[in-house]
């Protein structure tokens, strides 16, 4: 009987063998070769990111990140309640990822803090390890957030410059084969050599300078607080390269802590947001008007007391004017004036030429999002939208495309591509970011823009101008003030609601900086573009061209005449 059982026993075990050794040798080799070998990836440090002056405004730091192998978990819905306590975690999430998962690895905490890596040692959980990652760091935290944008844990570009330029900055990942030992804790025993080591991502070179950015943010979210505003926005361009200098959004937020802010707040919104420009858009009518010959500079307009009728429809201005100059119509801001000019140039040629100065297409800006606005192809125009769009209705712009097209005016009627990276530093060779200045079209003559600047130095210097706000001590300042009505829920416009803006640039007669300043809602009484807009843009101008070393005026030029009499008596307009 011994006999057979211990036969029968060696039988068992000789299949057993059998089974282990040759049936099933390939399932338990390839097993055994998953356990001992494994693949470690290496991310290497994001490239830097700084202003034009080389202020640091984004940078990697090495952090501790925390890990466990499921397998070896006795309790694992313990064992996540407790981590979710010491590291503020969702217990039910970190419980589903331990107890449900049969990976090796899983991740429990990512970029900790060290109150929190202490906090998790203080536990003293034998299966929780420690491994060093890369995190990106603001060190000027919200300022000029929207445009650098923030990085994932991954780490990856989610939005910004940090999206648009991932590719360069984010490097090349290295995947190195190490064996390890087949300890529960499965010890590393050596790693394969001969790899190369993960390269740190290229380095970029902003056009913004941080400084200007700091005013430009400071003076909009002050101007935003004392008018009551609900938002507003920045955006400041050097008109002979299309370099930004400063592009700023408020309400903002903190990259740093990205995860927590609205996401209405991580917009960018000179480049993300479209909105009817209202008079600032006047200019274009104007344009339109001298390029075509429809209108002489020299002409004068009825603008019928503060109303005109257009076919069929009375429409108001925001003033009563009687009879205006050219200029006047520009300076004064009279919408019926704007309606002559309109009428004057016709639907085609005034279409024509907004779509010459880049509205209703992307300015091609090296940013991800950009928005177009809205400009309807002429034939979709009703038969008053030549009325209203002259004067800056039924059209929809973002604040980008509307300070370009003023830079063409400014530099003398060239259209450049806006851009925000100078260069790009790869292994300490700086690389210039080549086609730049790019041309992307001529949409008025050199005269045209000299009559337009000339038009527009009046709005800021003209005693009767809307812009007399934007004056900045010892420089000439050129622009057009804006006070649209926003859009309603329900169609028409809501009462009470404004976007007021003031778009200029200076030295008007040779042009440093051109920018535009909007305030979103202001709910005071003085909810105009001559005011809070016009004065931001004052203080933030100021300091840019002092920044830049602009010399001033000099002489003094005296104030722009807009009219003088000629020999008959008749009022003629003179270019000041």
């Amino acid at each position: 009987m011994l006999v057979t059982v211990a036969a029968l026993w060696f039988t068992g075990l000789g299949a057993r063998l059998y089974d282990l050794q040759i049936v099933r040798h390939g399932h338990y080799e390839e097993r055994a070769r998953g356990q001992q070998r494994g693949e470690l990836v290496l991310t290497p440090p994001r490239g830097m990111i700084f202003d034009s002056r080389g202020r640091e405004l984004a940078m990697s730091v090495d952090v501790l990140s925390a890990y466990v192998n499921p397998r070896e978990l006795d309790d694992p819905e313990r064992t996540a309640g407790r981590i979710a306590q010491a590291i503020g975690a969702d217990r039910n999430v970190l419980t589903e990822r331990l107890a449900g998962s049969d990976r090796r690895f899983v991740w429990v905490g990512r970029q900790l803090d060290p109150e929190r890596v202490q906090a998790l040692r203080d536990l003293e959980i034998e299966e929780v390890g420690f491994t060093t990652e890369s995190k990106r760091f603001y060190p000027f935290g919200p300022l000029v957030a929207a445009v650098i944008g923030f990085v994932g844990v991954d780490p990856t570009g989610l939005a910004g410059v940090e999206l648009s330029y991932d590719e360069a900055v984010a490097g090349e990942v290295v995947r190195r084969p190490v064996v390890r030992d087949g300890s529960r804790q499965g010890r590393q025993l050596y790693e394969s050599f001969g790899q190369p080591n993960p390269e740190p991502g290229a380095d970029l070179h902003l056009t913004i300078d941080s400084s200007i950015q700091y005013v430009a943010e400071r003076e909009l979210r002050s101007a935003i607080a004392e008018y009551g505003a609900i938002g507003g926005s920045l955006v400041m361009l050097d008109p002979s390269t299309g370099a930004v200098l400063a592009m700023a959004s408020y309400p903002g937020f903190d990259p740093n802590e990205y995860r927590s802010a609205p996401t209405e707040h991580k917009a960018n919104i000179p480049l993300q947001h479209h909105y009817e420009p209202g008079s600032t858009f006047k200019l274009i009518t104007a344009a339109a008007a001298l390029e075509s010959g429809a209108v002489d500079p020299f002409d004068r307009f009825d603008c019928g007391n503060g109303s005109i009728v257009f076919r069929g429809k009375t429409i108001r201005d925001h003033k009563s004017f009687d009879d205006l100059s050219f200029s006047e119509v520009i300076a004064f801001s009279s919408n019926v004036g704007a309606i002559r000019l309109g009428e004057a140039v016709g639907e085609q040629r005034l279409h024509e030429m907004i779509r010459a100065f880049g509205f209703g297409s992307k300015t091609g800006i090296d940013l991800n999002g950009e928005a177009v606005g809205i400009v309807h192809p002429v034939e979709d125009w009703n038969k008053r939208s030549v009325a209203y769009i002259s004067f800056g209705q039924g059209i929809s712009v973002t604040p980008l495309q509307l300070v370009t097209a003023f830079g063409a005016i400014a530099n003398g009627g060239t259209l450049l591509r806006p851009y925000l990276v100078s260069s790009i530093d790869r292994d300490g060779a700086l690389e210039a970011i080549p086609g730049r200045p790019e041309v992307t079209g001529n949409p008025i003559t050199p005269k045209t823009a000299r009559t337009l600047e000339r038009m527009l130095e009046g709005v800021v210097e003209h005693e009767r101008g809307t812009g007399k706000k934007a004056r900045i001590p010892g420089y000439r300042v050129a622009g057009k003030t804006g006070t649209a009505e926003k859009p309603g829920e329900n169609g028409g416009y809501a009462d009470g609601r404004y976007v007021a803006s003031f778009v200029g640039f200076a030295p008007a007669r040779n042009p440093a900086v051109v920018a535009l300043v909007i305030v979103d809602e202001p709910t005071t009484a003085r909810y105009h573009g001559g005011d809070a807009p016009a004065a931001v843009f004052s203080k933030v101008a100021q300091h840019a061209l002092l920044r830049l070393g602009v010399p001033r005026d000099e002489p003094p030029l005296d104030a722009p005449r807009l009219v003088a009499s000629g020999p008959s008596g008749q009022s003629r307009e003179v270019a000041p």
